[in-house]
C-alpha cells in the first residue's frame, strides 16, 4: 500500500470527474477532514455530497428523514493546492540531515513541485 501525500486539514482541488457546471465537483476547493489510507481515500469538506435516507430513532438523528453528507473521494482525484499560487500541485519530499543535541537526525519535509516552497 503506498503512502498518502495528503494529509488531514490539507487544503486540496478535484482534478477529475464531472465539470461543476454539470452537477460535478471538478475544479472546486475544501479542506480534509479525514483520510482512509486503507482504501486510499479523503473526506473533503463541501464534496461529493451526497444524500441519506436517516431512519427515525438512530442515536443522533433526532427525527430522520434525508440527510445530506459528504461521501469519500479517492485521493488520485484530489490535489494539494499551493499556497502561493491556489493552484493544485503535486508534492515532493525534501530530506534533510539536522544536527539537534550533537545527534544526527533526518528530516523529511513536504515540497510543492510548483513553487518550490514548503508546506
Amino acid at each position: 500500500m503506498a503512502k498518502m501525500k495528503i494529509k488531514k486539514n490539507d487544503l486540496v482541488q478535484v482534478i477529475s470527474g464531472r465539470s461543476e457546471k454539470n452537477g460535478g465537483d471538478k475544479g472546486k476547493q475544501g479542506k480534509v477532514i479525514a483520510v482512509f489510507p486503507e482504501t486510499q481515500r479523503v473526506l473533503v469538506e463541501g464534496i461529493n455530497r451526497v444524500t441519506k435516507h436517516v431512519k427515525a430513532g438512530q442515536p443522533g438523528a433526532g427525527t430522520g428523514g434525508l440527510t445530506v453528507v459528504e461521501a469519500p473521494i479517492h485521493v488520485s482525484n484530489v490535489a494539494l493546492v499551493d499556497p502561493e499560487t491556489n493552484k493544485p500541485t503535486r508534492v515532493r519530499t525534501r530530506v534533510e540531515q539536522v544536527e539537534r543535541d550533537g545527534k544526527t537526525k533526518t528530516v523529511r519535509t513536504r515540497v510543492s513541485v510548483r513553487s518550490g516552497k514548503d508546506l
